[in-house]
């Protein structure tokens, strides 16, 4: 026999309800917390209180009502910021997609630049969401920035998706996207002929042209470079993430494989064969290099490239050059003038030119 509380808890499965212990558990185990701070009208405190929002909406259009809810309860999300100044955390992520909702719903759908924007729209913006956030550090300035990409990003979907791609279709054309029924038809008609316009036809196709050069895209959707780094300094405690590091992790797929494009492994795979050729046929215990710490040094802070430090061994040990007599230790530092480093530049060059000519390597 099925008792009455196993039925009711079976159903809830089946709608997707969660039993309140298991909500509770859930929470516990969330890491996406945030810290708010809860305001009236005549003061505003900070609460180390965390609370944890675990609602989400279908693939539709968001309206974000969590964050309504919270700003009628007066509870502000406090925004976190890394060493760069580049907001990460939960709450910067909600509050992103609130100035998306905000972008796409009071601003009029025009084929305008952002600065001609009425200032009391951006205005009407900017007080949303410092209602809804305690923005710190990035402030209106940072707030606007990002109303002005979304809303021209909501513009280029609407032309990818609901324009170009029905431009023999006038009747998909003539309503706007159900997913966004708060667009006036008025404003949705005069879009459309401007994105069928012969001027925009020409500035689509040379931004297509300039798309197709990237090669290596990003994966990082919402969270950007900011939040993969702030990812990492959790992750590798004690280890300085640099540009590239965040640039290779960026193009990583969920499994950690890089994405790359074909061309660039064939070249890889070509210089790493020829590396360890050399490797094999010349080690560098051949080269007695400490007695070489009387090479006189260059007058600038110039470090050697790559192709000669590459060829710089067999230039070393090549009899024929003499390095090893003329710059023993012991011999008195010097230093090259520049027309002698212009020399022996030329002279490796061709040295090296000789080597891949012949096919040694």
């Amino acid at each position: 026999m099925v008792s009455q509380q196993q039925t009711k808890d079976s159903g809830s499965k089946k709608l997707g309800m969660v039993a309140p212990q298991d909500k509770s558990s859930k929470e516990m185990k969330s890491s996406k917390k945030m810290k708010f701070a809860s305001s009236s009208a005549e003061t505003e405190q900070t609460s180390q209180t965390t609370i944890s929002d675990d609602s989400k909406t279908g693939r539709g259009m968001s309206t974000m009502p969590r964050v309504v809810k919270r700003k009628l309860q007066k509870l502000r999300p406090i925004v976190e910021y890394n060493k760069r100044g580049k907001g990460v955390g939960q709450a910067h992520i909600e509050m992103q997609s609130y100035i998306g909702v905000l972008a796409r719903s009071r601003i009029p759908l025009v084929d305008k630049k952002w600065s001609q924007i009425p200032k009391d729209i951006k205005e009407q913006i900017w007080e949303a969401v410092d209602m809804a956030f305690v923005v710190g550090q990035g402030g209106k300035t940072s707030v606007l920035a990002s109303a002005s990409k979304k809303w021209k990003d909501f513009k280029s979907t609407l032309t990818r998706h609901y324009i170009l791609p029905y431009t023999n279709d006038r009747e998909k054309l003539s309503q706007p996207p159900e997913t966004y029924k708060f667009i006036e038809k008025a404003q949705w008609d005069a879009f459309v002929a401007s994105r069928l316009s012969k001027d925009f036809e020409s500035v689509h196709s040379q931004h297509a042209q300039i798309r197709e050069k990237l090669e290596y895209n990003h994966r990082l959707s919402r969270k950007g470079y900011a939040g993969l780094e702030d990812q990492l300094e959790e992750t590798m405690p004690g280890v300085e993430i640099d540009r590239s590091t965040l640039w290779k992790r960026a193009r990583q797929d969920k499994h950690g494989n890089r994405v790359v494009d074909e061309e660039a492994k064939n070249i890889v795979n070509s210089a790493l064969k020829i590396y360890n050729t050399h490797i094999a046929r010349a080690g560098r215990k051949n080269v007695i290099w400490k007695t070489l710490s009387g090479t006189p040094k260059q007058p600038s802070n110039v470090e050697c490239g790559y192709y000669v430090m590459r060829f710089m061994r067999d230039i070393i040990m090549d009899p024929s050059l003499g390095f090893e007599n003329k710059y023993a230790k012991g011999n008195q530092e010097a230093s090259y003038p520049q027309e002698a480093i212009d020399e022996v530049r030329n002279e490796w060059a061709e040295f090296v030119f000789q080597i891949i000519k012949q096919g040694n390597y």
